[in-house]
């Protein structure tokens, strides 16, 4: 039997065991421009820049955190003059979105309804996404305009490339 090392948890397991690993997920768009509104009550607006839809499971930590700030902030996805996608955001001085996102950790795999059992918990996800945005309007020195959690939402984007990156912390090791 083929064995896997995970690191993380410092076991072997048989390819039959593998264990679903616990990863803070991040769907980046970069974007001529974006709106949101929460219940139909409430819009809010960003130009040139980066929506961010994260996801966050129980398992996920301040680490995770400071890994995936530091890593959006500093991804080169915006073009330079000679279009070349060369720039961080803060280099092309852009604006950024963040959105709270549970669906972003659904599993398909059986049926026709997908199952967010591996979505934290509000009492665990409500802090670690506001520490998140926190930090990034910290690191990214700006404002920062963000979903409510919890809340119905309307996205609206304009994406641009168009763009579309998936980043998680499985990869960070």
């Amino acid at each position: 039997m083929a064995l896997f090392y995970c690191q993380k948890n410092l076991h072997f397991y048989g390819i039959a065991k593998i264990e679903h690993f616990k990863i803070m997920k991040a769907v980046l768009q970069r974007v001529t421009k974006a709106r949101i509104t929460i219940d139909n009550r409430e819009t809010r607006f960003m130009g040139h820049g980066m929506v961010i839809l994260l996801g966050i499971e129980e398992a996920d930590t301040d680490e995770d955190i400071q890994w995936l700030v530091k890593k959006i902030i500093n991804l080169r996805i915006f073009d330079d003059e000679q279009g070349v996608m060369n720039l961080s955001l803060t280099d092309a001085g852009g604006e950024a979105l963040i959105v709270s996102q549970f669906t972003l950790h659904a599993r398909v795999k059986k049926g026709n309804r997908p199952s967010y059992i591996d979505a934290a918990h509000p009492d665990t996800a409500i802090p670690l996404y506001e520490a998140f945005v926190k930090l990034f309007r910290e690191t990214l020195g700006r404002p920062v305009v963000t979903g409510e959690f919890g809340a119905n939402m309307d996205v609206e984007l304009v994406n641009n490339g168009p763009v579309t990156i998936i980043i998680d912390t499985k990869n960070k090791l």
